[in-house]
């Protein structure tokens, strides 16, 4: 069979017997309850039949069998039929309480729905899990049971399945841990801490690019409105902390703002070497409206 992470999560859950007869007693119920159809349990899992059948007393256990998939590529089905505490139309309200009082008990029927109705997506294509329950019932009875846990699921209709789902990774970490599922919780964890990790990092990578380009863009208005000012009004006329800061741009037009104020003489801030750039900047839009204005009036 196929490994996938929902398979991988439910075999682990299914070679994990609770300890106490109560939730014992209402893990089979649940599988009856919600992965029962026409007196007959069905999965896909092996290791769920095995469970459905190991939860049984010895003496009423039912067989387990294989039944070929009737379409392509269809997986296997193992079928038990119900046994006669759990066969009939009204099994699923006369044998397991309105809601389960104890906790236990509660997480173990919310094991048993993931077991019979559950899927679980890959973290890689977004956090989804699910349940297609098989009536407008027993979505109501999981929806109430899910509620008294802490999250709230979103509700679908596909093909007349109920569907009730989480799509967030805190949701569907809670409720994974709440049944027992302790191993995909760490799994979760490492890929969301890896996934976070990595967005991180495409941040700054592109907030660092972002502010390159801008460094560049901007030493190259500076470079051409000096180049300006040295050719339309000379170098030598500046002050010497202009001078300075000129012709340290000239010389150096890859560095940044706080490199060109370390070679400053004496070391010049950063504020301070900008400061000067700028009004470098607008000696040349002067110049350069003067030069306009000249070549107008000819």
């Amino acid at each position: 069979m196929r490994s996938t992470l929902a398979g991988d999560v439910k075999d682990a859950l299914a070679r994990d017997l609770p300890q106490a007869a109560c939730c014992r007693q209402t893990l089979l119920r649940a599988l009856a309850y919600y992965g029962g159809q026409a007196g007959h349990f069905s999965t896909q899992r092996p290791a769920i039949a095995r469970l459905f059948h190991a939860l049984q007393p010895r003496a009423g256990a039912t067989a387990i069998r294989a039944v070929a998939g009737t379409r392509l590529y269809r997986a296997t089905q193992y079928v038990a039929a119900l046994p006669p505490g759990l066969a009939g139309a009204d099994h699923l309200t006369a044998r397991l309480p309105p809601r389960a009082r104890r906790r236990c008990c509660r997480r173990a029927e919310l094991r048993g729905a993931f077991l019979a109705s559950g899927s679980l997506s890959l973290p890689g294509k977004g956090y989804h899990l699910e349940f297609a329950l098989p009536n407008a019932s027993a979505a109501n009875r999981l929806r109430a049971m899910l509620a008294a846990e802490g999250p709230r699921p979103k509700e679908a209709v596909r093909r007349g399945r109920e569907l009730l789902y989480f799509k967030d990774a805190e949701s569907v970490v809670a409720l994974l841990g709440a049944i027992g599922a302790h191993a995909a919780v760490l799994h979760l964890e490492d890929v969301r801490a890896v996934k976070e990790t990595k967005n991180r990092i495409h941040r700054l990578v592109n907030v660092e690019a972002a502010n390159v380009a801008r460094a560049v863009a901007a030493a190259t208005r500076q470079r051409a409105a000096i180049e300006l000012v040295r050719d339309a009004y000379g170098l030598h006329r500046l002050t010497p902390a202009l001078r300075e800061a000129a012709e340290l741009r000239l010389a150096h037009p890859e560095l940044t703002l706080a490199e060109l104020a370390a070679l400053c003489r004496p070391e010049a801030s950063r504020a301070t070497l900008n400061s000067r750039l700028q009004t470098l900047v607008r000696l040349a839009r002067r110049l350069r409206a003067e030069q306009a204005s000249s070549w107008g009036t000819r």
